[in-house]
């Protein structure tokens, strides 16, 4: 693994932390930001969208793949131990509800992102939104098919997938014009 594709090793300012220290952190950091943006509700046609999938995406380009595996996997241990960090509340039911596919495809996309970005894919537009399409396809595929079997595939296509396409092509879109942009800045 080339950890200078990884956004977060070539920050200047955590040159000089110990790293076991700065993991532990950027952890905390991550499970953090993702409970808080299952909180975050932003009024989007057909339906309100959460940031969820925005910070997968964030962490996935910006942490490194064990980074990002950790970082989700603590986000669902907190959940699943009742802590409030899902849209709708905390507990271990949620991991085996209507959404836990969704909450499970978040962690192996966040893995897969990181694996594209630790190739270079965050460095330019075109890879980066590859990576991210390939993240929300990830994402999608594990809440449609586990959605599916509890209410059908048809009916999990019409109301988990079709109303959140568009609110995932902006948040797409938004990631692609962050990461590379600072990948660039950080470069200079």
């Amino acid at each position: 693994m080339n950890n200078d594709r990884i956004l977060i090793n070539k920050l200047k300012s955590f040159e000089n932390i110990n790293s076991n220290f700065l993991n532990i952190i950027l952890v905390l950091f991550g499970a953090l930001l993702l409970a808080l943006s299952s909180k975050v509700q932003v009024p989007f046609w057909p339906v309100p969208m959460t940031m969820q999938t925005f910070v997968i995406f964030l962490i996935g380009m910006t942490y490194g793949v064990r980074l990002s595996f950790a970082t989700v996997t603590l986000y669902l241990v907190e959940g699943a131990a009742g802590l409030p960090v899902f849209a709708s509340g905390g507990g271990l039911s949620y991991l085996f509800g209507p959404t836990a596919g969704y909450l499970y495809g978040m962690l192996f996309a966040s893995v897969a992102i990181s694996y594209f970005a630790n190739l270079g894919f965050s460095k330019t537009y075109f890879k980066a939104a590859f990576s991210l399409i390939i993240g929300s396809i990830i994402i999608f595929s594990f809440g449609i098919l586990y959605l599916g079997s509890i209410i059908g595939y048809e009916k999990a296509i019409a109301a988990g997938l079709l109303p959140f396409i568009p609110s995932e092509i902006f948040k797409i879109a938004l990631a692609v014009a962050l990461i590379p942009t600072i990948q660039k800045i950080i470069k200079k």
